[in-house]
């Protein structure tokens, strides 16, 4: 039960999850500095192909933003970074929210069984 593939992912999800609220509280403080360039974490698709293969394992990947910069070199945008972090913040709760779920499940199986 506790390896199961969709705890697996869901875990998975919440550490990908956690990294990109990391990386987009970085870019918010990073958002005047000179030559900064935006991090972006990737898990997504990665997380998808793991499920398909029965694992649901996944690492989370950063990689630097492309977005076009401004004239001091900095590509941050606040809106971007504001409706990611919107984003991340819904998909953590309802990933969070899953995972109480199984327990809650586990929790009044044994119960039951108990």
């Amino acid at each position: 039960m506790f390896d199961s593939v969709t705890l697996s992912a869901l875990t998975s999800a919440l550490d990908g999850l956690a990294a990109r609220q990391r990386a987009i509280a970085d870019n918010i403080a990073n958002v005047n500095t000179p030559n900064y360039a935006a991090k972006r974490i990737a898990f997504e698709d990665a997380l998808a192909k793991s499920v398909e293969n029965g694992s649901g394992r996944v690492q989370a990947t950063m990689a630097t933003s492309l977005e076009p910069t401004r004239l001091d070199g900095n590509n941050v945008n606040l809106d971007t970074e504001t409706l990611s972090n919107i984003d991340t913040v819904l998909r953590y709760q309802f990933a969070s929210r899953a995972v109480e779920g199984t327990f809650t499940s586990v929790r009044s199986a044994l119960r039951t069984n108990g």
